[in-house]
């Protein structure tokens, strides 16, 4: 059954109802992977065994954007596509707060009291046992177990979930990504790495000098797989298509612009000015540069071969 679709209330200023039996978790949830969806899943839980209401509260920007900025990780997810998977993982309402030099000096123990718990009338709270908040990063599972004891509030603290011994984290999902090992990532996500974006007029040297078309792609995503070339799916108009997605400066023509592109599988049609989403399913190889255009055309011919094997196998 679906969803109800998400209520989002931007700015803790607009909360202007109450909800039944509240039960919250915080965090920045960048790129919704499995560790936040298992965290989501106990929310839900929960708060359908009260009758009561799923809260998920959230930042924009991320925190370390205002806080230090030479610091700030490239996002995994928009906040579109982020609101969009915490839609889809069933959560009620979330409640996305302006963090702002004010908010992030507001002590943890006021925004606890003062917004958890007279505005919100938070039941339950669920975190994770490294999550801190609050000034100084005072805010911590510890602390909110204490203030819930007068606020009635109770907090559930949620061990670190662990993956092959290691620590299931959106910072070590940027890191294989930066790296190029997006098949990695994808078992961490819970689905393949993907990025939305529009498509443009490139050099359109794939038609006309190499014989394979490709589609030039604008992006808002902040964080793309290291320069190479990749097997991928590509989803425009609800359908999706196989493809081979080459990332990076196109070093055989000596380009200093940066470009991505993608070849689609039996694909027929005007793309220019589509909204296009490209999943990363599998790294293929670096990017080269070759003598000529004929020998860079004959390994983009091998390239795709490769892709199709690659798409066959993943199930495409």
């Amino acid at each position: 059954m679906r969803c109800p679709k998400v209520k989002v209330i931007d700015g803790t200023e607009n909360i202007k109802e109450t909800f039944p039996y509240p039960v919250l978790t915080i965090g920045n949830f960048d790129g919704v992977h499995l560790g936040h969806q298992a965290i989501f899943r106990m929310l839900i839980e929960r708060a359908r065994e009260k009758q009561g209401t799923s809260v998920v509260f959230t930042f924009i920007p991320h925190p370390l954007r205002v806080l230090a900025p030479e610091r700030a990780p490239k996002l995994l997810t928009t906040y579109k596509d982020k609101f969009k998977l915490i839609e889809d993982a069933g959560i009620d309402i979330i409640i996305c707060a302006n963090f702002t030099k004010e908010f992030a000096n507001m002590p943890a123990e006021d925004f606890v009291t003062d917004f958890l718990c007279k505005i919100l009338g938070v039941k339950e709270i669920f975190i994770g046992s490294n999550y801190l908040f609050g000034k100084g990063r005072k805010g911590s599972p510890e602390l909110l177990k204490e203030i819930g004891k007068d606020c009635g509030f109770t907090v559930t603290v949620i061990d670190e979930i662990k993956i092959d011994n290691s620590v299931l984290s959106s910072s070590g999902i940027r890191t294989l990504i930066a790296k190029g090992k997006v098949d990695e990532a994808s078992i961490l996500l819970g689905r393949p790495y993907s990025v939305e974006g529009i498509v443009t007029e490139g050099a359109k040297r794939g038609k006309n000098i190499l014989n394979v078309p490709t589609a030039n792609l604008i992006t808002a995503n902040e964080l793309l797989p290291k320069d190479g070339v990749y097997a991928v799916t590509a989803e425009i108009n609800g359908k999706k298509y196989g493809g081979a997605t080459n990332i990076g400066f196109n070093p055989t023509f000596g380009d200093k612009n940066f470009s991505f592109e993608t070849h689609l599988l039996d694909f027929n049609g005007e793309l220019l000015g589509k909204t296009m989403r490209v999943s990363f399913i599998k790294r293929i190889r670096d990017e080269m540069k070759f003598s000529n255009a004929y020998d860079l055309e004959a390994q983009i011919r091998k390239d795709i071969e490769k892709v199709k094997s690659i798409l066959k196998n993943y199930g495409f």
